[in-house]
């Protein structure tokens, strides 16, 4: 035999050894939980129904408990499901946990700028600064109320004016609730008829919708790919473009007129900060950060609550009832003369329960963004090594029988105690929990109380079928649970 075959028949010998070796060491150092046989590039997708991946990692759950692996094309995932392993995680061990997993639906237009998508030191300081700022424009309190309050005048005249006849609610509430977060971000309401205001409303929603589809989830896995392909994905990017040229051109027109002892909106305390950092070479404050933090707060913060708000007036429409109760509440605690505030809220615990039920069944956001590990940890009998990625099933937790009564049914009894007082569940989590925690969640409450009380304390919620024929199934698959179209009518009370 010659040299040079004796050399790599060593050489193969050697490479085989050493990958013998190193399997077992990762063996040894890093433990998995089991999940389904996977497949080279495709992963577990033959298990799971691309239009239904909700229901599929459900199942799954149920097969393979709290914690189980998951392919989901070439991409490993460690499933989360249940509310006590939800907690360990996302709680008890929210450091180890606190790291934004990979979301090219998002992080291939943010390119990791902003809030929501940002990782490491980028994310603490931009995370600490909308804190700081959206509190300081009053995020929680009066002055935030009353915006509302103002806003949802607007929407009761708008909604007199259908004079009962059927129609969508889909746009008018998304066009409403973008009006409370675009006073913040921007300073100032916009004109229902404004046609800037109209196309970013629109662009929120048809990114949304795509975003919840079953091309959103195969752009989710194969990004890489899609990207150079046609399909309905394309237009979510389109759709971004158009937003972050509207938030743009408003950043440069607060710049020409910015009194910074005087600060009128988010943007005008960005643009304060980033004076104040632009001798730091090493700032997280310019530009392209403030123009994707805008952005995603405008877009987070529209379309969960409308979304949540239409699936409330489904159950409604479905459940009279439930209605009725809660406007005889509504009666004796404001009266028809008064404007509900948020606080009314402690004195009228079967609105809060319904509006926690609302948040619980429809569970908008089912599965959460997913988050990585920053650290190796040991986690629940397993070892994970720093940079695992975990899909937090949120559905698992608001469907948990071990702490809901009665899961699977709308019922605002899942909040209320045996003496009919408001009862608050550890595992609520509508707005994620831990360090990743929504940053509106405040604001979203607030809306959710002072929009649907106002709404049922002027109207009564007809539908335009039986209330059985009321379709309550969402047909977001992915990002989101989305009502399908629906229309009813309002009857003033």
């Amino acid at each position: 035999m010659e040299l040079w075959a004796v050399l790599t028949l060593i050489l193969l010998l050697f490479i085989s050894l050493v990958i013998v070796r190193k399997r077992q060491w990762w063996k040894n150092k890093y433990h998995y939980p089991p999940g389904p046989t996977s497949l080279p590039f495709i992963g577990n997708l033959l298990q799971i129904h691309l239009n239904d991946i909700v229901n599929s990692l459900m199942k799954l759950h149920k097969k393979y408990g709290s914690l189980y692996s998951i392919y989901l094309g070439p991409q490993r995932y460690v499933v989360l499901c249940g509310y006590e392993t939800m907690k360990n995680a996302l709680i008890e061990n929210a450091d180890a946990f606190s790291g934004r997993g990979p979301y090219p639906l998002f992080y291939n237009f943010t390119k990791g700028n902003g809030i929501t998508f940002s990782n490491g030191e980028k994310w603490k300081q931009l995370r600490r600064f909308a804190v700081s700022a959206l509190g300081q424009l009053g995020m929680g309190k009066r002055s935030i109320e009353e915006r509302i309050q103002e806003e949802v005048h607007f929407l009761m005249t708008f909604f007199r004016e259908t004079k009962g006849t059927p129609f969508d609610p889909e746009f008018c509430m998304s066009r409403s609730l973008s009006n409370i977060i675009s006073a913040i971000v921007f300073g100032n309401r916009f004109d229902y008829e404004d046609e800037d205001f109209e196309l970013v409303v629109h662009c929120v929603q048809n990114s949304f919708q795509i975003m919840s589809s079953t091309w959103g989830m195969l752009y989710h896995i194969y990004s890489d790919i899609l990207d150079y392909l046609p399909g309905p994905h394309v237009k979510i990017f389109q759709n971004l473009r158009r937003m972050e040229s509207f938030i743009l051109r408003r950043a440069k027109k607060n710049e020409e007129t910015l009194d910074p002892n005087c600060p009128r909106d988010y943007i005008d305390m960005f643009l304060i900060k980033m004076e104040q950092e632009k001798k730091n070479p090493c700032t997280f404050f310019n530009w392209d950060s403030l123009v994707m933090s805008t952005l995603i707060l405008f877009f987070a913060a529209i379309e969960s609550c409308s979304a949540t708000l239409r699936f409330g007036f489904i159950h409604l429409l479905k459940n009279p009832e439930i209605q009725e109760k809660a406007q005889e509440e509504i009666d004796g605690v404001i009266g028809c003369n008064t404007s509900p505030s948020f606080e009314h809220k402690a004195r009228m615990p079967y609105m809060q329960a319904l509006i926690h039920e609302i948040q619980r069944y429809c569970d908008v956001i089912p599965l959460a963004v997913t988050h990585l590990l920053t650290q190796d940890t040991d986690f629940e009998g397993y070892k994970f090594q720093k940079g695992t990625v975990f899909i937090p099933l949120m559905t698992s937790v608001h469907f948990d029988p071990t702490q809901f009564n009665n899961p699977e049914k709308f019922d605002p009894a899942n909040f209320l105690d045996e003496n009919g007082c408001f009862q608050m569940k550890d595992a609520f989590m509508p707005f994620s929990a831990g360090k990743r925690f929504c940053l509106g969640a405040g604001l979203a409450s607030m809306e959710l109380f002072i929009y649907l009380t106002t709404i049922l304390q002027n109207f009564k919620l007809k539908p335009t079928c039986s209330p059985e024929e009321v379709n309550a199934c969402p047909k977001g698959i992915f990002l989101s649970n989305v009502p399908c179209p629906f229309k009813f009518s309002l009857i003033p009370r």
